[in-house]
């Protein structure tokens, strides 16, 4: 063999070598693969990559088109230039099982169609059984005002009715359920509750936050098979949704028991969860609690586990006793119903919690609440200094004064803010809010500009995070009006919002939030660019598919 030929056969040796050691990483085995596509990841950098490789339901690689000669996918997803995000994680959510006896009041456009539906579920449960509901909003219904115990008893004459307005700080009661709770205009409340009357002095149904418990307790309960059935498929819907993660904002001892019995059955089908126990506001019982649950923060796995302690410092705007301090507008002297606990009692729960290792994540409305929760906060940690607490601020609604920002950046006091609240309550700021108030309710960037984190859920006002992400960015209400508009988020900013600042919170940031090489692999297909169309389309984007530690768990 001539010198000429040997050398090319080194060459073509060399050569087959190289060729096959590219082969030999193609064959690579992973479960997914999807390609041709834009992967935001939410990552610090906000990278953008077209590729994204999974094994074993975390992300093994990233990169583009040349991932799919270096890996062999059981699965390949051709995106067709759609946009991915990580999955989407709602900071507080509400969800439960569903009684034979409780009707969807979601969605509805006018005072008959809501009518209506009670009196189907009156026709389908027979005379005398108690009906419940959840969803009216006065503010969707063509007539732009509340059902009246008048417009129950039309539609359910013979069954007490008693349904819940969206966000749950209100509701209304037929008279056949007043009277069996035995209410008067003059019976005593539980502290912040409030019985409306009319201007004749008559109870008009509308019972405001603690009231609404004096005539639910008379609601038989439901079976435990009856709620878990639909409790599973609601949790399922959040999937379609996009929703990949939750804090459940609140249960008790025992509802804990009922998420772990079906998270043992369900893991790696529904949405991993953080769920948070609720408090009663006694001192006492509270820190009973506390200890009898024998479980803190964090307790449990990558599905379900133990979130922060919930407590509620003040009401709502939907029941209108958010605790503020300036007086509400047109209402002098009117500065809601004030605090549920008094300042003390707050120090005594929120001490115990931390000195015992909680994260708390309290119910803060009104600007009132949120200074006296901070200042008490900034005492406790103060005393007892703990490197990295995570305390934080449900709602965020009224902006407190600056000082009080200032003071939640120095103790690391974060907020789990809803900004879809600014579209879906417009009306009920503008009728209890004025002027700088109003304009900056449920403030995003100015408590960041103070070093505060924030980070966003929707409280199921509504549930889907594309009302929050375009209420974030364009700051509009339902109306289209703009509101506040100093106090937008870009959409980068919204969707690192809803994903990895919301991991962050459950102290989950290095597992989940962001599509980074080792996290686990919790993903959605949007149909639109959310990051260059007009964000005024953004209620328009559909999901059109979510993956769940790499398993497709829903398409459209």
């Amino acid at each position: 063999m001539t010198t000429f030929r040997r050398l090319s056969a080194v060459v073509c040796l060399a050569s087959v070598l190289v060729c096959s050691g590219r082969s030999a990483r193609a064959q690579a085995p992973v479960d997914l693969l999807l390609h041709n596509g834009k992967i935001f990841t939410a990552d610090v950098r906000l990278s953008t990559f077209s590729s994204v490789a999974v094994r074993d339901g975390r992300i093994v690689a990233l990169g583009w088109d040349a991932l799919r000669q270096q890996y062999r996918a059981e699965r390949t997803i051709d995106l067709r230039g759609n946009l991915v995000v990580p999955g989407f994680i709602d900071t507080h959510i509400h969800i439960s099982g569903d009684p034979e006896r409780w009707v969807d009041l979601s969605g509805l456009g006018t005072m008959s169609e809501l009518k209506a539906r009670v009196t189907r579920k009156a026709e389908q449960l027979g005379s005398g059984e108690w009906i419940t509901g959840y969803g009216w909003s006065e503010d969707e219904l063509a007539e732009q005002r509340r059902p009246l115990r008048w417009d129950l008893d039309d539609a359910a004459p013979v069954n007490p009715v008693v349904l819940t307005r969206a966000g749950g700080h209100s509701s209304v009661a037929s008279s056949l359920a007043l009277e069996a709770a035995g209410l008067t205009p003059e019976s005593d409340t539980p502290p912040g509750g409030i019985i409306e009357v009319d201007d004749q002095g008559r109870m008009n149904g509308i019972l405001r936050e603690g009231a609404q418990g004096m005539v639910r307790r008379l609601v038989p309960d439901a079976t435990p098979e009856e709620l878990r059935v639909s409790f599973v498929e609601n949790l399922r819907g959040l999937l379609r949704l996009g929703i990949t993660g939750i804090i459940q904002a609140g249960v008790g001892q025992r509802g804990y028991g009922d998420w772990e019995s079906v998270y043992q059955e369900f893991a790696g089908e529904l949405p991993r969860a953080a769920v948070q126990l609720r408090v009663p506001p006694n001192p006492e019982r509270a820190i009973a609690m506390l200890d009898r649950f024998g479980r803190t923060t964090g307790d449990g796995n990558e599905w379900l586990r133990v979130g922060p302690m919930k407590f509620f410092v003040d009401g709502g705007y939907t029941g209108a006793a958010a605790w503020t301090l300036e007086s509400y507008k047109g209402q002098p002297g009117y500065f809601g119903t004030g605090a549920l606990i008094d300042e003390a009692g707050l120090y005594e729960i929120s001490k115990a919690a931390h000195d015992r290792g909680w994260q708390m994540g309290f119910h803060t409305i009104g600007d009132a609440a949120i200074k006296m929760t901070v200042d008490v906060w900034s005492r406790i940690i103060e005393e007892s200094p703990r490197t990295d607490h995570r305390h934080y601020l449900n709602h965020f609604t009224v902006r407190p004064p600056a000082e009080t920002m200032q003071q939640m950046a120095t103790h690391n006091i974060h907020i789990a803010q809803q900004p879809n609240f600014t579209y879906t309550l417009e009306g009920r700021y503008a009728e209890h809010l004025d002027g700088e108030r109003y304009q900056t309710n449920n403030p995003l960037r100015s408590p960041m500009s103070h070093g505060v984190f924030v980070a966003l859920g929707s409280d199921i006002l509504p549930i889907g995070p594309m009302v929050g992400l375009y209420a974030a960015v364009t700051r509009k209400g339902m109306s289209g009006a703009v509101v506040g508009p100093g106090e937008a988020l870009t959409m980068p900013e919204a969707i690192v919002g809803y994903t990895r600042l919301a991991a962050h919170l459950t102290f989950e940031e290095d597992d989940k939030g962001s599509l980074e090489t080792g996290k686990l692999a919790d993903m959605v297909v949007l149909s639109q660019d959310l990051l260059t169309i007009d964000p005024g389309r953004t209620l328009d984007t559909e999901i059109e598919m979510t993956i769940l530690g790499g398993a497709v768990v829903y398409e459209r």
